[in-house]
């Protein structure tokens, strides 16, 4: 027998919360449902969600919960929320499976649940085999020269720290999506995200910075020289090195 009770919304208004649905967790019959729409093809990115309302009207759950699982959503990278009017307004569907992964990964790395030893080896391992795959494809020119013109960009001497790990970063994941493998550039994605912090901050002076960034200008050009020579093997031993060694360096 379902409750109606009355309860407070975040503006300080009343309205009906009746669940339905099991208990704390009635968010997940929208959940469910979206999860289905989109696995039958009924709904599609770029689609619109139903309004509040009309979610708990269906699924027998308060509004509440309602917001709940579109904030739910939207961490997870499936939807885009909007206030007003207009074609851009109210909850698209998205995917940017890198923003849901790289939520979870930065909260266990921070928990210390995930040593950051080990995402550097994940990378190492994604990296390594992709670079690898690269080679086996036909030649991304414009991938290639957008991956020279980052590097170009952190050759500049008088660039800070936090640009060049931005660009860096850029330049990893750039070179991933190379093996055109949906899953594994998300996760690379997702990886670069979660351990941005560590990698922003293990080198804090300009003093220290200067050699490793040095050095890291010579590994990058490297990387690319192999890949553009199509040398998968190569590539992939000088990424699996360049990644161990700035973790090794900078872990002192």
């Amino acid at each position: 027998m379902s409750v109606k009770r009355a309860g407070p919304w975040q503006d300080g208004s009343v309205t009906d919360t009746t669940d339905r649905a099991a208990g704390p967790r009635a968010y997940q019959a929208v959940l469910s449902s979206i999860e289905a729409d989109l696995r039958s093809g009924r709904l599609n990115i770029g689609d619109r969600l139903p309004g509040e309302r009309t979610l708990s009207e269906q699924h027998g759950i308060s509004r509440a919960s309602v917001r709940d699982a579109i904030r739910i959503l939207d961490v997870m990278g499936l939807v885009r929320t909007a206030t007003g009017s207009g074609p851009n307004s109210g909850t698209i569907l998205i995917s940017d499976p890198a923003a849901g992964l790289s939520s979870t990964l930065r909260l266990h790395v921070a928990s210390r649940h995930l040593p950051v030893a080990d995402i550097v080896q994940a990378r190492i391992l994604l990296e390594t085999w992709a670079a690898t795959a690269a080679t086996t494809r036909p030649i991304d020119e414009p991938s290639l020269a957008r991956a020279a013109e980052l590097l170009a960009l952190m050759d500049d001497p008088a660039l800070g720290r936090e640009a060049f790990h931005d660009l860096d970063s850029q330049f990893h994941v750039l070179l991933s999506t190379l093996a055109g493998n949906a899953v594994v550039s998300a996760m690379m994605e997702s990886l670069r995200l979660s351990i941005m912090d560590y990698v922003r901050h293990a080198v804090t002076t300009d003093e220290q910075w200067q050699p490793v960034a040095q050095a890291l200008r010579h590994q990058h050009h490297g990387i690319l020289d192999a890949l553009t020579a199509r040398d998968g093997d190569l590539a992939a031993r000088l990424l699996g090195e360049h990644i161990e060694w700035f973790f090794t360096e900078t872990a002192r």
